[in-house]
């Protein structure tokens, strides 16, 4: 991140509407506490700019000069905006005097913060467009995931209401390790139930045998005693609407391998194919969906939604004319709403359930899931998937095909 240029600094002065400025007249009346709100907001970055924010003393609204004196007194009391105690953590932050549009003002660079969020006398503060506000507490949990992107992620948190024994130790020993290691290199390992536990992520240490969130998504006996959102709810509504008839409703939990095994029996019990004898020398079958487009959305879904702060399920709405499928929690960490779905891009709210995916073998390649999908689509005359992007879930209609 850099700072910026006299000329790039009286653009932003000038542009009223720009959330990465505020501006302010002195520093009298309530204007430091303003200007507090205005610091804890830049630092909070929730639009994602990735570039410092900027509060300027001494000018107006409008971007006009105030005329005030830019005295070390000034930049004293600039200087305390972080270091009063009342914004935490503390931001980071620089203070200097700049000549702009011809005359001196104070000006405070508020760097995006690595730990968000960040509290102004114990409230989170955003911009909003041009303005301030609290944050809803979709917005917390949006500023909580960034952080957990830079930090630990959430999948491998302990969760201490939880204990070794909500695991199931014969599905470990009989089906995960199996899967995850070769024989030869587990009957040469020596290692006690719990180090093999902590070295798969599955709880938070052999000697802190707390289970994780993995742990409980892959081996425990009552997920959602936990997590609650860790299921699947699927539908098959005979009709275009909600509120036409339900002929198969079923809530899918457990395990995510069982959870998977189970959707996929649903989505093939529903999926009916067609055989045409007629239009060449051979039969020729096509369903109404290819099964494995069906499959790649599920699984990314279960993949890569939020289990935290939600009690949400993914969702799995089969009508007559199209699927719905949606997925709490939206884009994370380097895919946005704009990239989202393009082949080889990806990032993980869970690193480790995806690696625990992929050694039940439910995914193979990381990042080419949406492709695969859009080309079996194509290939069995669907139209393509279409998504639904936002900050608190993903969502993606897929069409039968004609």
């Amino acid at each position: 991140m850099s700072a910026y240029t006299d000329a790039e600094l009286e653009l932003l002065l000038t542009e009223a509407e720009s959330d990465l400025a505020e501006r302010k007249e002195s520093l009298k009346g309530d204007s430091p506490t303003k200007a507090r709100e205005a610091v804890c907001a830049f630092a909070n970055d929730l639009p994602d700019h990735g570039r410092p924010g900027v509060l300027f003393v001494g000018a107006r609204d409008n971007g006009h000069p105030s005329g005030l004196a830019i005295t070390d007194e000034v930049l004293r009391q600039l200087a305390d905006l972080k270091t009063d105690g009342n914004i935490l953590p503390p931001p980071t932050l620089t203070v200097c005097k700049r000549v702009l549009a011809g005359a001196e003002m104070g000006i405070v660079l508020v760097w995006p913060a690595d730990s968000p969020p960040v509290r102004y006398r114990g409230r989170v503060f955003i911009r909003i467009g041009s303005r301030r506000g609290i944050a809803t507490a979709q917005d917390e949990r949006i500023l909580n995931e960034r952080r957990r992107h830079r930090d630990r992620p959430f999948d491998v948190q302990p969760l201490p209401s939880a204990t070794v024994g909500d695991l199931d130790r014969v599905r470990f020993e009989s089906e995960y390790l199996p899967a995850a290691f070769a024989p030869d290199v587990l009957a040469a390992n020596q290692r006690t139930y719990e180090q093999r536990l902590a070295a798969t992520k599955m709880i938070l240490a052999a000697d802190a045998p707390t289970p994780t969130v993995l742990g409980l998504l892959v081996l425990g006996v009552r997920t959602r005693d936990f997590i609650p959102g860790a299921y699947v709810q699927f539908l098959r509504i005979s009709g275009t609407t909600l509120t036409d008839p339900i002929v198969d409703e079923l809530e899918i939990d457990g395990t995510v391998a069982h959870i998977l095994r189970e959707v996929d029996t649903k989505l093939n019990s529903h999926n009916r194919t067609g055989v045409d004898l007629t239009s060449a020398s051979t039969e020729r079958r096509t369903s109404h969906y290819p099964i494995v487009a069906l499959q790649q959305i599920v699984r990314n879904a279960v993949m890569h939604r939020s289990y935290e702060s939600t009690h949400a399920p993914v969702r799995v709405t089969w009508y007559d004319d199209r699927i719905e499928i949606t997925s709490p929690g939206g884009p994370f960490g380097a895919v946005t709403a704009e990239n989202f779905g393009r082949a080889g891009l990806a990032d993980y709210r869970n690193p480790s359930l995806a690696e625990a995916l992929r050694v039940y073998g439910y995914v193979q390649r990381f990042g080419v899931g949406i492709a695969i999908a859009q080309r079996a689509l194509s290939e069995n005359g669907n139209p393509p998937a279409v998504f639904e992007i936002n900050a608190s879930y993903v969502g993606v209609t897929m069409r039968r095909a004609p």
